[in-house]
C-alpha cells in the first residue's frame, strides 16, 4: 500500500486504536480477552508502553489502518535484551504489506534499544482453520524470519473452543559476552527515531 506513514502513537489515539483492535476481541481467538477495553484503559495501556517500548501507529492519509508495539518479556531483569511483539491490522486493510512495515520499524527502534530477542505470543488453532483463528498469523511472523519455539496445547478458551498458543522468536543481534544496556524508548532520541521511522 503507497503513502503509510508510520508514526510514534500517543495517548490520544486509544480511541481509534480501539476501534482496530475491538473486533479481534469481539470476533477472534487472536487475542485471548474477552472483554474490549474501554478508552481510558486503552490510554493507559499506551501510556504504560511508551514508558520504556515503542508504540507506532501505520496512518494512510488521516486514517489509522495498524499499529504495533513492543513490550516486557516475562518482566525480570535478565530478560532485559528480550521483547515481545504485538500487531494489529485493520479489517479491510490486511495483506497489503502494512504489517511488514510496522514490523520492520520495531526492529529497527528494537536494535537501536540493543534489544537482542523478539518473541511473538500467537493464538493458534488445535487442528484445522475455523471461523475464530486460523495459521494466518504464525504464518506472517515465519515469513518475517520467526522461528517456533515452543507450543502450550489447547491453553486457551474462547468461543467454546479451546485453542493452543505458540512462541516465535526472532533474533535481531549478536548474543555478546557483555550486552551493551538497553536502552527504554523515551531515551532514544527524536532524531534517531525519525530517522527509522523515515526509512519504513
Amino acid at each position: 500500500m503507497e503513502n503509510v506513514n508510520i508514526r510514534v502513537a500517543s495517548p490520544d489515539d486509544a480511541e481509534k486504536l480501539l476501534e482496530i483492535y475491538a473486533p479481534y476481541v469481539e470476533k477472534t481467538a487472536i487475542t485471548f480477552e474477552y472483554d474490549v477495553p474501554t478508552v481510558h484503559e486503552f490510554k493507559k495501556r499506551i501510556e504504560n508502553t511508551l514508558e520504556r517500548y515503542p508504540y507506532l501507529v501505520a496512518e494512510v492519509g488521516d486514517k489509522i489502518v495498524g499499529y504495533a508495539y513492543t513490550g516486557s518479556f516475562v518482566g525480570r531483569a535478565a530478560y532485559d535484551h528480550s521483547a515481545e511483539t504485538s500487531i494489529y491490522i485493520d479489517e479491510g486493510c490486511r495483506n497489503k504489506g502494512i504489517g511488514k512495515r510496522l514490523y520492520a520499524a520495531i526492529e529497527e527502534i528494537s536494535v537501536a534499544q540493543n534489544v537482542i530477542n523478539l518473541y511473538a505470543c500467537i493464538g493458534y488453532p488445535d487442528g484445522a482453520d475455523d471461523a475464530h483463528l486460523t495459521k494466518n498469523s504464525a504464518q506472517f511472523h515465519a515469513h518475517l524470519g520467526y522461528r517456533l519455539v515452543g507450543e502450550f496445547p489447547r491453553c486457551g478458551y474462547k468461543f467454546g473452543t479451546w485453542y493452543s498458543m505458540v512462541w516465535m522468536e526472532k533474533c535481531i543481534g549478536a548474543h555478546e559476552a557483555n550486552p551493551a544496556p538497553v536502552r527504554p524508548f523515551p531515551e532514544l532520541s527524536p532524531a534517531e527515531v525519525d530517522a527509522i521511522l523515515k526509512d519504513a
